[in-house]
């Protein structure tokens, strides 16, 4: 059997387009890494990323705040759109506490998320755990067919033990994978859009791809559009090499345009103006 029949993941880095995303998004990463600022600043580098991450996460689930907005807010509840940057701000501080977990338990890290994202505001017995059948979905920008409670769990547990498997597939083609697992399934009842972001960061940085977390695909995605990113979940959707292919490249896009951003604020920082 080759390696790829038996790793469905790496499978999908043989597609057409793929290895070229793939082999984009590296060099990338490999010149921002490389920014003399990145020497003595990328603790700074790091945290704006994760700010400007947030804001974009944020943006697609219908809160486009501009970032002196969110830099400046403290009170992050009230209306939709503050719930909303205030989750994702959580999240965002959240996936690096959760590398090590995920590794063993991909599942209960999607469940903490959640968790961390209701913030304590919604019912305690609604958070943390998989939807059951027949509760409300709220996800503001997926219009997609709902799967039901029980595909859920078994989707989510296949999506675990691919995980759990290890693979041989670049990081880009795993972490797109996770997070349009993720929007096709809404698991939760609600921030479903927000973790499947969060969960794609975490992969990115746990595979070593982004180990300082600087390069913040959510940025991109926002960058990018509503439109388009529907347009890429569609193609993850129909399940075909082409439409997966064409999500896979869109989510390497996006994590370009993240580097894009954080190469730009190394700008900033080396001329003193951040």
């Amino acid at each position: 059997m080759s390696t790829t029949a038996s790793d469905p993941l790496a499978a999908l880095g043989t597609l057409p387009g793929v290895a070229e995303a793939v082999d984009s998004v590296r060099k990338a990463v490999d010149r921002v890494y490389g920014h003399r600022i990145m020497r003595r600043r990328s603790n700074e580098v790091t945290a704006e990323a994760a700010l400007r991450g947030a804001r974009g996460s944020a943006a697609l689930s219908g809160a486009d705040w501009s970032l002196e907005e969110v830099r400046r807010r403290t009170d992050f509840g009230g209306d939709d759109g503050a719930r909303a940057i205030g989750a994702a701000l959580r999240l965002t501080a959240e996936a690096g506490q959760l590398l090590s977990i995920w590794r063993q338990s991909p599942v209960r890290v999607l469940a903490r998320l959640h968790l961390v994202a209701a913030g304590g505001a919604e019912p305690e017995d609604a958070v943390g755990r998989p939807r059951l059948a027949g509760e409300h979905v709220d996800e503001p920008l997926i219009e997609a067919p709902l799967p039901d409670a029980d595909e859920v769990a078994g989707r989510l547990d296949g999506l675990s033990g691919l995980i759990l498997a290890g693979t041989a597939a670049p990081a880009l083609v795993t972490a797109a994978v996770v997070h349009g697992e993720l929007l096709a399934l809404r698991p939760f009842c609600s921030y479903n859009g927000l973790v499947a972001r969060t969960a794609e960061r975490i992969v990115l940085i746990g595979s070593g791809l982004d180990p300082k977390a600087i390069c913040p695909a959510e940025v991109g995605h926002a960058e990018q559009g509503r439109a388009a990113y529907l347009a890429a979940f569609e193609g993850y959707l129909s399940g075909t090499p082409d439409g997966m292919a064409s999500w896979i490249s869109h989510c390497g896009r996006s994590v370009e345009l993240g580097v894009r951003e954080s190469t730009a604020v190394c700008e900033a920082l080396q001329r003193g103006a951040a």
